[in-house]
């Protein structure tokens, strides 16, 4: 799910050695458009191993590109021209790693399938954790939480809403006091 092309997969491996050197994860990576334009949409995160918050802001997207811009310069291995686009996977964020079902736990979010399960490729419910390689859903008017493979999840995206946008403003607030605490301390 982080890359849906070989294409996507090929660049993954070429970048993410860069991104992990420099602090980072590639959350996803897509190759976009035809022949004559094409833009490199990288989404990237600090990740909490790194004392990350999932958060990136410009100064961090500018250094990831720059990182990125060192390799792909030299390995050309997108043909014709293209535009890199880094960004942060922002507060509605798509989940492409078991880590990130683990993570966002009781949130609301939106799954589509590679196949159909109970007769349908989309679902919409609250993720209810991960077991092994299973994401479960608690799905509305269900009362089981449904366990799908995770390899059978080809997008899943959380969905906007108040308890959301509440967690995003909580971190935000706690990254800005550590920031200054840090500005604090090292003057």
């Amino acid at each position: 799910m982080r890359g849906k092309t070989a294409e996507d997969l090929k660049l993954l491996e070429l970048l993410d050695p860069v991104a992990e050197a420099k602090g980072y994860a590639i959350v996803r990576l897509r190759l976009m458009g035809g022949a004559e334009r094409r833009k490199l949409q990288i989404m990237a995160e600090r990740p909490p191993k790194n004392g990350g918050d999932g958060d990136m802001n410009v100064e961090d997207c500018a250094r990831l590109s720059r990182g990125f811009s060192e390799v792909l310069d030299p390995a050309d291995p997108i043909s014709g021209e293209y535009v890199l686009e880094v960004s942060s996977p922002g507060i509605d964020r798509p989940l492409t790693r078991l880590a990130d079902f683990e993570s966002h736990e009781g949130f609301e979010v939106k799954l589509e399938l590679d196949r159909l399960a109970e007769g349908r490729k989309r679902f919409r419910g609250v993720l209810a954790g991960v077991e092994g390689d299973q994401v479960g859903i608690d799905l509305e008017g269900e009362e089981a939480t449904a366990m799908i493979p995770f390899a059978w999840i080809i997008e899943a995206k959380l969905v906007l809403n108040d308890e959301l946008m509440k967690r995003g403003a909580e971190q935000r607030a706690a990254r800005i006091a550590a920031e200054q605490q840090h500005e604090q301390t090292s003057e």
